[in-house]
């Protein structure tokens, strides 16, 4: 448990410096076949021996000497900027991120930019130029993308916590996969200033943790409004992890059949539903049928807006102000994703197809706002299906797409969704996702210890 560790370092039976030196070791013994590691920050154990001298002092934050790797596309002073893609493989951060800073200040300490999808374009962890990332929980098979390495590492103890990001489920796919704890925060309650964009109206960094605790803590401290990202709204920041500690009772738990219908592998939709019976049983809690009707055209929405958002994101890259030319060095789907929104771009469409999709994402967001009026929080599987094979043959586009299908509507709609183990399928992980309205992830997280306590 994350809270123990913690303990132990803040009295002094454990240092800093031998926590982030174990999981040196760690990352040495495992990252050549994991492969979550793209880059060990070499200043790690000359951070961990000032945040030791801190706590001597009783001064030292929330993160006190807890080991953290970072997603490759969000900015770490003098740490590589990779994105995991050849357009940016000599490219470092120049500045922190506001939550590097924000985790910094709390005296945490980056071991590390994780493996990712080439610009998280991807969502099994196999399109980074520097090879795919391997699955911890379930050898052999993918990790889940686009934040594979992040919820990689974390799964394979190379770290306390990991930052990913979500723009359609890129943190909450991964962890589902690997069998840990994601969360997709409300947008605008964490600021993405700092990190390159693979759609800007979409995308949220988030936490990856082994337990609800560790996520919980590390929304504390990335979480606020900051004056340098105009999305970021002055919502209050509560005490997640006092929050999760009282037990919660008498919940509305929405469950759809809309979900059950999209489920390809309905063992997984079993599974899903057990448990939020179960966690019904424990909390005194109603199950409520809820119909999210629009839910099935998540990913032909979601999918015009990324395209055409990623495009203009990626101008920049233009080979002289930021590394290589992107068109020049990139992989197929990244190109796919430039090359789809360029066309949905040309002036002679008058921004129809864009258009027509946030129109759609509009009805998607009515659904959850009708939905969160019958009840308090929404339950449903994370993925349609087990994570496939690495080099596992997936024909078309659509196919790999489709693992976000159940994530996508959380990010379309605006609201805050996590995902916490539920038990494995064939010895492979499942991840329950629950949903909750926009800004009350005290809520979310709440539900989700709950989840987890049915697992103890």
């Amino acid at each position: 448990m994350l809270e123990t560790k913690l303990s132990k370092i803040k009295k002094g039976e454990l240092s800093a410096v031998e926590n982030i030196r174990n999981f040196l070791q760690v990352i040495k013994a495992k990252n050549k076949d994991v492969n979550a590691i793209l880059n060990v920050n070499e200043n790690a154990l000359k951070e961990a021996a000032a945040v030791d001298k801190k706590i001597k002092q009783k001064k030292a934050g929330k993160l006190a000497g807890l080991a953290i790797s970072v997603k490759s596309c969000i900015s770490v002073l003098d740490l590589p900027l990779t994105c995991a893609s050849r357009t940016l493989e000599n490219y470092s951060g120049t500045f922190d991120a506001d939550v590097i800073k924000k985790i910094k200040e709390e005296d945490g300490i980056i071991i590390g930019m994780a493996n990712m999808d080439e610009f998280s374009c991807g969502a099994s962890g196999e399109s980074s130029v520097f090879g795919p990332t391997d699955n911890p929980a379930a050898p052999g098979r993918i990790p889940g993308g686009s934040s594979s390495g992040s919820a990689a590492s974390v799964a394979a103890g190379m770290c306390d916590l990991s930052l990913g990001e979500d723009t359609g489920g890129s943190i909450r796919n991964p962890a589902s996969h690997c069998g840990v704890v994601g969360i997709k925060p409300s947008y605008g309650r964490v600021s993405r200033f700092g990190s390159v964009d693979l759609a800007m109206s979409l995308d949220q960094i988030g936490p990856i943790s082994n337990d609800v605790y560790g996520s919980a803590l590390m929304m504390e401290v990335i979480s606020g409004k900051s004056k340098y990202d105009a999305t970021t709204f002055d919502k209050p920041v509560s005490s997640y992890t006092a929050i999760i500690k009282k037990k919660l009772k008498n919940l509305k738990i929405g469950l759809g059949s809309d979900f059950e219908r999209l489920c390809s592998d309905k063992r997984i939709y079993d599974k899903i539903k057990d448990a939020a019976t179960s966690m019904a049983a424990t909390t005194k809690s109603k199950m409520i049928n809820v119909n999210l009707k629009y839910i099935h055209l998540a990913i032909q929405t979601y999918y015009p807006l990324v395209y055409v958002e990623f495009f203009s994101g990626t101008r920049k890259f233009d080979g002289r102000a930021y590394g290589k030319k992107i068109e020049e060095y990139c992989g197929e789907e990244v190109l796919r994703r430039i090359l789809g929104g360029k066309e949905i771009s040309k002036s002679e469409y008058e921004g129809k197809y864009y258009r027509k999709a946030l129109a759609i994402s509009k009805f998607i967001k009515k659904d959850f706002e009708k939905a969160f009026e019958k009840v308090d929080v929404i339950i449903a599987p994370t993925t349609p299906m087990l994570p496939h094979k690495i080099g596992g043959r997936i024909s078309e586009p659509k196919i790999m797409y489709a693992y976000d299908a159940f994530t996508i509507p959380a990010n379309l709609a605006g609201i805050c969704a996590g995902v916490v183990s539920c038990g494995k399928i064939d010895n492979i992980p499942v991840g329950l996702q629950i949903m909750a309205p926009a800004f009350k992830e005290d809520l979310l997280l709440q539900a989700m210890k709950a989840v987890e306590d049915l697992n103890v």
